[in-house]
């Protein structure tokens, strides 16, 4: 028996087999158990046994379809970040694509500031773990590392869009511009204001979406 599954960037469904589909329920029960252990216990007191007991699998399945918990943890981060399984970067993204369409400077802005919230609302405690676990875990300092560079990519690409419609305020580099949407929209501002200092997560969409636009785009575009 086969079922058919849709994904989530307009493409036609693709149909798995009972084995396939099995297999992926499987790594997705998997890395939930993991992701909930990972934000409560922590990366470094979390076992792969013990992510195989709340999982209700064997040990020997978990290695079998991830290899090391750091495997296991990069694959809840990238479910989290995308908020699917699709094989599609962030930059092709259908958020990312009407974002950099959009001919009004300020309604790209807000869309900047919608998919980074959308992406934290799922993925800031798991970038946080990371982040914490970074200091002291040599593998876990590399993840943190390469998400920063593909946030940098990501922001430097909205960067030279908002130059190639000449909206980034006068003296201002799409380099500068994107150093300063990646500060702005960092997932530890974003944890800062929303989980240490109980803002709504609408609150800081709110304020980081004004922020950015003054700190970027030339002041004609706000009058």
């Amino acid at each position: 028996m086969s079922e058919t599954r849709r994904n989530q960037a307009g493409r036609a469904p693709v149909k798995e087999d009972g084995r396939t589909a099995r297999a992926r329920s499987t790594r997705a029960r998997i890395t939930a158990a993991a992701t909930d252990l990972f934000t409560t216990a922590g990366y470094t007191a979390t076992s792969i046994a013990a992510i195989a007991g709340k999982a209700g699998v064997s040990e020997q399945t978990v290695y079998y379809a991830f290899g090391t918990k750091r495997a296991v943890l990069t694959t809840a981060l990238d479910l989290a970040i995308a908020g699917d399984d699709e094989p599609i970067p962030t930059l092709e993204r259908p958020w990312v694509r009407d974002a950099l369409a959009d001919p009004d400077p300020l309604r790209q802005l807000r869309r900047q500031v919608a998919g980074a919230g959308d992406i934290y609302l799922r993925a800031a405690p798991l970038l946080d773990v990371v982040r914490s676990a970074a200091t002291t875990d040599p593998d876990l300092a590399e993840v943190w590392a390469i998400n920063l560079q593909q946030r940098l990519t990501v922001q430097r690409v909205f960067a030279d869009a908002l130059a190639r419609k000449a909206a980034l305020r006068d003296g201002l580099t799409a380099e500068a511009a994107a150093d300063i949407a990646l500060a702005l929209l960092s997932p530890e501002t974003y944890n800062l204001l929303v989980n240490d200092r109980g803002w709504t997560h609408q609150r800081w969409h709110d304020w980081a979406a004004d922020t950015l636009a003054r700190l970027l785009a030339t002041p004609d575009l706000h009058a």
